[in-house]
């Protein structure tokens, strides 16, 4: 399905223009000891209340979950990244298996102009259709095989009887273009410089942990406020 030039050179704009070289403001390590399914040293870091304390007012992050749910994860994600696909997976069972966590999908699409069109996309589905659309648009996204870009996400957009038209407006307008590059900035104030990362509580995890791993920080946050008690 076709796609407007118009919407790629926006998309690819606010990929260039989110303040990417920020990146670097906060260091990653071993602050807590922590490991991945995988048994290795998953990299994370203790992070600025001011700054995380802004998330929940980003425009257009996709949350499902429950609204009042004592544990928030946010994932900052792009949808061409490899490791975001078992991760969408691990993210989808763990909201499916833990009726008091809420998740929440912020975009961070660092890898290509590309990521920032299929962003731009579920971005307008939501706007359009609500969180619930938007959820099931990045599971299915992310469920496909091979490079995701505007045109792909526009034809994935068309089971859900959005006109593609009335789409693309919605992807090209200005709300969705500030919401784009302060989701991308966020995630640079944030020094999360790989996709998939994670904000739970005041700690960022960097990379995808794996499922039990994950589940394993949330409920030591619950219980310490750490990712390890």
């Amino acid at each position: 399905m076709p796609v407007s030039r118009r919407v790629l050179l926006a998309a690819a704009g606010a990929a260039l223009g989110s303040g990417l070289g920020r990146a670097a403001a906060q260091s990653y390590g071993q602050r807590v000891a922590v490991n991945g399914d995988d048994g290795r040293a998953v990299a994370n870091a203790i992070l600025p209340g001011e700054i995380t304390g802004q998330i929940p007012a980003l425009r257009g992050v996709t949350y499902a979950g429950p609204r009042e749910a004592g544990t928030t994860l946010y994932e900052f994600f792009d949808f061409n990244c490899p490791f975001c696909r078992k991760a969408a997976a691990d993210v989808v069972a763990l909201h499916d298996s833990d009726g008091e966590l809420r998740i929440g999908l912020v975009h961070n699409p660092i890898l290509s102009p590309q990521s920032a069109q299929a962003a731009k996309v579920m971005l307008a589905v939501q706007r359009r259709l609500g969180a619930q659309a938007a959820w099931g648009f990045y599971q299915t996204l992310l469920g496909k095989p091979g490079r995701i870009d505007g045109p792909g996400a526009l034809t994935a957009a068309a089971a859900l009887g959005i006109p593609q038209a009335e789409l693309e407006e919605i992807a090209d307008s200005e709300e969705v273009r500030a919401a784009l590059k302060s989701q991308m900035r966020m995630a640079a104030d944030l020094g999360l410089y790989a996709t998939p990362s994670y904000v739970l509580g005041n700690s960022g995890i960097l990379g995808h942990p794996g499922a039990r791993a994950l589940a394993k920080m949330i409920a030591s946050v619950r219980r310490c406020d750490r990712l390890a008690c």
